[in-house]
């Protein structure tokens, strides 16, 4: 509660200092705005009447000027005042002392003055004292971590029933790490986080976005999850294929050699699940299918051929046929097209004191496939609880993930 307290302490001021710094911000831009129309219209205005003002200046000037040349005409002799009354008279002639510019009246003329609405004081206290709420318990939280080879499935729930949904928020980091980042949006109340470092504690948190909401919910309690399982690898080498730098991505390339790609190690475990998706390979469709390819497990890697669909295995094509041990059931599973997702799912069920010895061992089978499933009991010579994975493609531009 106080470690909650104290970060919620700290987001709040942090955030209403940052309101501050921008309310200050535009209110100061918005004083200059109005301050440069002030002095526009100023310019604008006093422009005519500056010029009015200097034309009558320079015409009484020019008045006085003429006034003070009549009054000297009047000293020195005859023939002076004669001359000087003479000149005198021309220039009156020439100068329109009664003629003056056009002035605008009292009410064209601008008087500036400034109009300001003191409900938006009003306004904005109201939407202050409303702005911001303090939650005790957030709409959402986290419920399950379950381990995945290389990654976790993290599942959350709805803790609030009057709260309604519209999108989940899942955001992950390392333990070491300073800052939180998004793994997940969407309506899903559950997503496998791949690239899980095994044995490495991860913090999780996710919040939730309600109906018709712009803005996300608080955050739920941070929750710690981690994944003891190595991920999932294929093995290097084989010529026909191209691997992602996590090696848990094979592309089949437009090499001629073929043959069926194995896992690294037997990382596959009864109990768990495998998860094959077809990806784009940068190109809009997949390969051209093959009534050879094959997805699917096994109990040993057998170098020499080119599908799984042989004894110790099974496993689906991809126009959804299965195969066990090498020969096709009648039941058979949508295509794999791009964007498609198998997953196979095995538990053990033992025939026998003796299955544990070298007798009949039966794995209980769940392959599924575009929300069809299949499922049949596959028997075996010897115990085996860890598998390999494998798949092989006649054609280039398939593209799988393993997980």
């Amino acid at each position: 509660i106080r470690e909650s307290a104290t970060l919620t302490r700290d987001v709040l001021e942090q955030h209403f200092n940052d309101l501050k710094g921008t309310l200050k911000k535009l209110l100061d831009e918005r004083l200059m705005s109005l301050l440069q129309e002030v002095d526009a219209i100023e310019q604008e205005s006093i422009k005519p009447l500056d010029e009015c003002q200097k034309l009558i200046e320079h015409g009484v000037s020019t008045a006085d000027d003429l006034l003070q040349e009549g009054q000297l005409a009047f000293y020195g002799d005859m023939e002076q005042q004669n001359e000087k009354l003479c000149s005198f008279t021309k220039k009156a002639l020439h100068i329109q002392l009664d003629s003056l510019p056009e002035v605008p009246s009292l009410v064209d003329v601008p008087c500036l003055s400034a109009q300001l609405d003191d409900c938006l004081l009003t306004i904005l206290k109201n939407q202050i004292f409303r702005h911001g709420t303090v939650a005790s318990r957030p709409p959402v939280q986290l419920e399950e971590f379950v381990e995945k080879p290389g990654g976790i499935l993290v599942r959350w729930c709805k803790v609030d029933d009057d709260f309604i949904p519209q999108d989940y928020r899942l955001q992950y980091r390392k333990s070491t790490a300073s800052h939180f980042e998004d793994v997940y949006v969407g309506s899903e109340t559950e997503f496998i986080v791949l690239h899980i470092d095994p044995n490495v504690d991860y913090q999780f948190r996710v919040c939730a976005r309600g109906d018709g909401r712009q803005e996300w919910s608080p955050w739920s309690v941070p929750q710690i999850g981690r994944t003891t399982l190595v991920p999932h690898e294929w093995t290097t080498g084989l010529e026909g294929y191209s691997l992602s730098s996590r090696r848990n991505i094979a592309l089949r390339n437009d090499s001629q050699s073929c043959g069926v790609l194995y896992s690294k190690a037997p990382t596959y475990f009864c109990g768990q699940t495998l998860t094959f998706r077809q990806v784009l390979s940068g190109i809009e469709t997949v390969g051209q299918p093959d009534r050879r390819d094959s997805l699917g497990v096994c109990v040993e890697q057998q170098n020499g051929y080119d599908s799984l669909q042989r004894d110790k295995a099974v496993c689906i094509s991809t126009n959804g046929a299965v195969f066990v041990n090498g020969k096709e059931m009648t039941n058979q599973l949508p295509a794999v097209t791009s964007g498609s997702t198998v997953t196979f799912d095995m538990e053990v069920v033992q025939l026998g004191p003796s299955s544990n010895e070298g007798g009949n061992f039966k794995l209980r089978v769940t392959i599924s496939s575009n929300n069809r499933e299949v499922v049949f009991d596959w028997v075996l010579d010897q115990c085996c609880v860890s598998l390999y994975f494998g798949c092989s493609f006649s054609y280039p531009g398939w593209k799988v993930l393993v997980f």
